[in-house]
This record gives structure tokens, sequence and C-alpha cells, in this order.
């Protein structure tokens, strides 16, 4: 998921964040949680770990995934090619989940009390930003939003874009069938189901002390995160996929082949960049003086415009998630749009 903003700021952007990623890791998730001093080493060990897995196994299978892109996105494509390509970045994004599961189990006894209601009181926060963002001001204006946001991620795949295709996207962005009030109400039904599985997995009695029992929790809550309990929202979240790859198709079919070169040489850059970063050895969650100094070390210091690591995009999918629902504790929106698309959720 870090990943996938990474790839949309830019190449530079990529050994930026990455190099620093499980120093940002520990920060945001200790900003969710707030561990005490005694808790906080196994948890950057295990995060630690985690990105030495991923470093050296997903890394590589991205910059696979990126080379057969490069040969694709130089001819037309249907909207069931982009939906398969859609459902390969889910799978991988489920596999990333599924081995952090075990990693998280060994931690989750420790937790208290005292960090589940500093969950629960971040998750607010972090509802009113959602809120903010997606549900205030005029509609209006919120499409006016959704439709730079779209043009942006389009044209830094594909170069500059002329009259005709952003109206193309504006036409698209105004039929989309993306609803904020669907999303925001399974995003809140996921944090409840957050908070009373860690409630009860890390209560007095058996359940504390049962590995077993925590690890079998914390996969079926990994599971309700990548799959909705809701028949509704899964019927929507169905709806919006189809209308988003048919969506990207037509954006895709509409450019150029100066655009498409354009696009193919932005996939090969990333490929070159993730088997660069697999082949180097990680700063470890402790150390984020040596994680500073490994990235700089191997691009430079950042412009003095672009900071020393840029975030997740506020919404998009596919490629990138939307940042308020891609937390690791936080509701995914599970029917993801490309990472051009004109809707989000």
């Amino acid at each position: 998921m870090l990943l996938g903003g990474l790839l949309l700021s830019g190449c530079s952007a990529v050994k930026l964040g990455y190099n620093q990623a499980p120093t940002l890791a520990w920060w945001w998730l200790d900003g969710y949680v707030d561990f005490s001093d005694e808790q906080a080493p196994p948890v950057k060990q295990a995060i630690d770990q985690w990105f030495v897995w991923h470093r050296a196994t997903q890394l590589p299978d991205y910059a696979k995934l990126l080379a057969v892109a490069q040969a694709h996105v130089m001819q037309p494509v249907t909207p069931a090619q982009m939906c398969r390509w859609n459902e390969d970045l889910r799978e991988r994004i489920g596999t990333a989940i599924a081995h952090g599961v075990p990693l998280a189990a060994e931690v989750l006894p420790a937790l208290g009390p005292q960090q589940l209601a500093h969950l629960e009181k971040r998750y607010r926060k972090a509802n009113l930003e959602f809120r903010e963002d997606f549900l205030q001001g005029e509609p209006d204006e919120r499409r006016k939003a959704t439709l730079r946001r779209t043009v942006d991620r389009a044209e830094m795949l594909y170069g500059r874009l002329d009259e005709a295709q952003r109206q193309l996207i504006a036409a698209g962005a105004a039929v989309s069938p993306f609803d904020p009030n669907y999303w925001y109400a399974e995003r809140q039904a996921l944090q409840v189901e957050v908070l009373q599985t860690l409630q009860r997995l890390t209560a007095s009695g058996p359940a504390r002390a049962d590995p077993a029992s925590n690890l079998t929790g914390l996969q079926a809550l990994s599971q309700r995160m990548l799959r909705s309990t809701s028949e509704a929202y899964r019927s929507y979240q169905q709806r919006l996929t189809e209308y988003n790859c048919a969506f990207a198709a037509r954006v895709h079919n509409s450019t150029s082949v100066a655009q498409r070169q354009h696009a193919r040489e932005k996939l090969r850059n990333w490929e070159i960049e993730l088997r660069a970063l697999a082949a180097q050895a990680p700063a470890p969650a402790t150390d984020p003086a040596k994680a500073r100094a490994q990235q700089f070390g191997a691009v430079g210091a950042p412009p003095r415009d672009q900071p020393g690591w840029i975030g997740m995009p506020a919404a998009g999918v596919g490629l990138a998630q939307p940042s308020s629902a891609s937390k690791a504790l936080s509701p995914s929106a599970s029917a993801r749009p490309l990472a051009f698309s004109s809707a989000k959720g």
C-alpha cells in the first residue's frame, strides 16, 4: 500500500520512502496505538522482520509485474483486462497482510486497555478527517476535486492530456457510482470490529495467553478487512469495480502512441527502482538516522520543494490506496479503483 503511493509520487520518492518505511511504519503505528517504552522494542522488531521479508520476496515480484505491464501498456485494453490487473494487485496486498498477521499476533498480548482507548480516540480523529475530505462542502466542489486528482494521476502515468481526454475523464467522473457514504459506513463498521476483536483477545483470561487464539482472531480480522461482511456493501463494491475497470480502459484507449511510450518509460523506471531496492539491505525501524543516511546516500538529499518522504495520495486505488482507508488498523475500501480512476473507495 505504501509502495503504491510512492510509485505515484515518482522514482526518487520510491527510494526515499521505502528505505525509511520501517521507521515511518513505526511512527504511524505508534500514533494509532501509543506503545509504552517496554512495548516498543518487540513491535519495532516485528516491523523490521516484515520489511526484510517484503524487500527480499515481494519487491522482485512487483518488478516482474511492472515488466509485464510495459508490454501491455502499448496495446489497447479491455475492461476485463483492467479488472485482472486490479485483482493481481489485490492478491499481492492480501499476501503482504497475511505475512504480517503472525508477527502482530506475537506482540498482541502486550496491548492493554490504554492502547485500545488511544486507538478508539485516533479512529474518531481519522473519521473527522474523512468527513472533511469526502462528506463536507458542496457536491460540485467535491466533484471538481475528484476530477483534479484523477487528471493528475493520469498525467503522472501518460504525460499531458489533451482537452478531449480531460472531457472524457470529466464525463466519467460525473456518472461514477462512487458513494462516500457507503465507504464511511463500512469504515465505521470495521473499526468497531477491530476494537471488539482486540478487546477480546487482550482481555484477562485464557485468550490473552493463547497464541493460537490470537493468531486465529487476527487472521479472521485480516480477511474481514479484505472482504466486507455486508452483502449490500459487497454489491456496491462490485458495481464500483466494474465501472472503474471500464473507465480505466476508456482512458487508456484514448491515449496516443507517445503517451503510451511515456507510460512504458514510467513503468520501466519503477521496475529498475524496485530491483535496486530489493538488492539493498534495509535500515531498521529502531534507527531512523541510519534510514535517512542510507536513502540520502543512495539518491542524494531531496530537493527543497520535496520532503524526505512523500505521503500517499489521499485517494486512488489499484496501485495506490486511499490514505484514510489503507492503514493496517483502518478499514480498507476493498473495491479499489485503478490508479487513475475517477472514483475512490
